[in-house]
């Protein structure tokens, strides 16, 4: 049979069509490196978690995942980078909660809205502690109390920086017990740990999770914790909530994309990291510095991010906080 010009045209379209329709359909994410931006220096809590998966997810993806640190303006430099970047998936933040839920309230501008990030999970939940030189003549929450009582204005305590959730703590902790300390920001946990082994400052309300090897050596006393209980790896060790009724505060580490992130792509990354919090070694590996594994859903971390907001919201509005 002989078919004609407008036959063979209708049965050409009808053989390219599902060529026409797989060329336009996207490759499979991912098909390059992911870089996971963290806007604090290296060697801190907020540089660890993310480098602690970063091998297991890369394995999981099939691709390179790499970490790079820059650090400044509390995070905001960071948090503005990944904000206007292209929301393909390749280009993440890993994050304490200053670019989060506390800036927003420190600020009077931002050149991002955090509420805007597409959240992927948070990573971990690490208690703040009380940590002391050991020159200071206290061995208990009361001593010291009574120590800064008596020497107002005369104790410096670190923080990793303006806003940072150090910072926070102990201007709660000055707001519920009337004690003054002068504040020393720093750019980060390591400096701030640093300046105080060597004794520059002599108070830290830090996290565990870059303090604990230098108190369990007795290079620093702790002597409470922030949480809601007390850590199993430091089960003598009061919460600050034993000696002065509601103060609870616990830092944490999430996962954020740019927004407009494909939810295919937040999703993926966000059950992945799940699955890799579960593993037994991740696990050991966060509990021996006082951190909880959390790995939350998308929306689980948005309502998370909304509370925390509110919360410091009110700390910084009580303290009449202002950014340095």
């Amino acid at each position: 049979m002989t078919l004609n010009r407008r036959q063979l045209v209708q049965a050409a379209a009808i053989t390219l069509t599902p060529l026409g329709a797989l060329a336009q359909s996207p490759a499979p994410w991912p098909q390059k490196t992911i870089r996971i931006v963290v806007p604090n220096p290296a060697g801190g809590a907020a540089d660890m978690f993310p480098r602690a998966i970063s091998e297991m997810l890369s394995a999981r993806l099939g691709q390179s995942v790499v970490i790079e640190n820059k650090p400044g303006a509390a995070g905001n430099i960071a948090a503005e980078m990944i904000y206007n970047a292209e929301p393909d998936g390749y280009t993440l933040m890993s994050a304490p909660p200053p670019p989060l839920s506390i800036n927003v309230s420190l600020y009077p501008k931002l050149n991002y809205d955090p509420a805007k990030f597409a959240p992927i999970t948070v990573l971990s939940a690490v208690p703040n502690v009380l940590m002391v030189h050991p020159s200071l003549p206290v061995n208990t929450v009361q001593e010291f109390m009574a120590y800064a009582k008596a020497n107002p204005d005369k104790l410096s305590y670190a923080s990793q920086g303006s806003g940072s959730t150090a910072h926070l703590t102990a201007e709660l902790f000055k707001l519920k017990t009337g004690l003054k300390m002068v504040h020393v920001p720093y750019k980060g946990d390591a400096p701030a740990i640093a300046d105080l082994l060597a004794g520059h400052v002599q108070v830290m309300f830090g996290n565990i999770a870059a303090g604990t090897t230098h108190a369990k050596a007795g290079k620093l006393k702790v002597l409470a914790t922030t949480g809601p209980k007390r850590l199993a790896s430091l089960p003598d060790v009061p919460t600050m909530s034993e000696v002065v009724p509601g103060l609870v505060a616990v830092a944490w580490f999430a996962m954020v994309a740019p927004p407009r992130t494909p939810p295919a792509i937040v999703q993926k990354l966000s059950s992945t990291i799940a699955e890799i919090l579960r593993t037994p070694e991740i696990q050991k590996r966060f509990a021996d510095v006082g951190a909880e594994p959390i790995g939350n859903t998308p929306d689980e971390m948005a309502a998370w991010m909304r509370e925390d907001t509110e919360r410091w919201r009110q700390v910084i509005r009580a303290g009449n906080i202002k950014v340095d």
